[in-house]
């Protein structure tokens, strides 16, 4: 498998809620083409990812269970996930907790509710300039 630099194709997506996983499915596998993954909790992310091997992964910080924070730390201990860059998605989106975020290592936020006609191109003006 040939590592492709520059076109951003797959993106692991995890969101614990059914109807905001829906219109981001439509908004980045039909609208924007990605090759997507989609989990429903970081446990699943965790044993799926992997061998999904994104180059991207979305991660909704408020989930049951396992929160994005503990999602994303958790990934660090995995060979293939570690590294991979990681954007938070979030309603919570203050200076303090943006600043929070990216202290734990995500390249950028996304602020909830996202618009879906345009999610698409804002991951790929994230991975332009930050990956």
């Amino acid at each position: 498998m040939g590592e492709q630099r520059g076109q951003l194709q797959r993106i692991l997506y995890v969101e614990d809620d059914a109807d905001i996983r829906a219109v981001a499915e439509l908004a980045l596998a039909t609208v924007g083409g990605f090759s997507l993954k989609s989990c429903s909790s970081g446990q699943e992310a965790l044993l799926e990812g992997p061998d999904f091997a994104p180059e991207l992964i979305l991660l909704d910080v408020m989930m049951p269970g396992m929160d994005g924070p503990s999602t994303f730390h958790a990934m660090q201990a995995d060979p293939v996930l570690k590294g991979v860059p990681v954007v938070f998605m979030t309603a919570k989106v203050q200076t303090e907790e943006v600043a929070s975020y990216r202290e734990l290592g995500a390249v950028e936020v996304i602020p909830k509710p996202f618009d879906p006609m345009t999610l698409a191109d804002q991951i790929c003006e994230i991975w332009k300039s930050k990956v």
